[in-house]
């Protein structure tokens, strides 16, 4: 079945604001509880930015999400340049990891910004979030150690942009 990216409904915003909680501690090193309050807060992301959901169809089961910025106004944009666009919080369910579900978000996300007429996307990652950096890699994503940020002592992001 083909993965659906659609935006996120209300009624979902309690179930993906879990899924992303979830995916994030299924990292073993992830260790911040602190961080987790901001994570499931999907609802207020989804009045602030756009939250992208992967769905197997138009009704079917969350598969993932993501956080689309729309450019460096926004509440949510970390660190962002005139003309970027960011991904954030990118999350796939356990059980569906390995379908493509990252991919088709990420991909989801430059193409909404290549749409908006956005020069770029920019994202930070953890160094840990191997499997998500393979995904950035694969759709073109270069590293920037000149836009990394250490947003709270000990937790380093590194920073990854694509030119569109």
């Amino acid at each position: 079945m083909p993965i659906v990216i659609r935006e996120a409904w209300p009624e979902e915003h309690a179930r993906l604001g879990e899924l992303v909680v979830a995916a994030y501690r299924s990292l073993p090193e992830f260790d911040e509880p602190d961080y987790e309050p901001e994570l499931r807060d999907v609802a207020r992301r989804a009045r602030e930015a756009v939250v992208l959901v992967a769905v197997d169809d138009v009704g079917g089961p969350l598969l993932g999400c993501v956080t689309y910025v729309p450019g460096p106004d926004s509440p949510w944009a970390e660190l962002l340049e005139p003309g970027e666009a960011a991904i954030r919080m990118l999350a796939v369910d356990a059980t569906a990891r390995g379908r493509g579900v990252g991919t088709a978000l990420a991909a989801a996300c430059i193409a909404r910004a290549r749409e908006e007429g956005r020069a770029a996307v920019f994202l930070h990652s953890l160094a840990y979030m191997r499997a998500a950096q393979a995904i950035y890699a694969r759709l073109g994503f270069i590293r920037r150690p000149d836009r990394d940020w250490e947003p709270v002592p000990g937790i380093r992001l590194l920073g990854f942009a694509l030119a569109l």
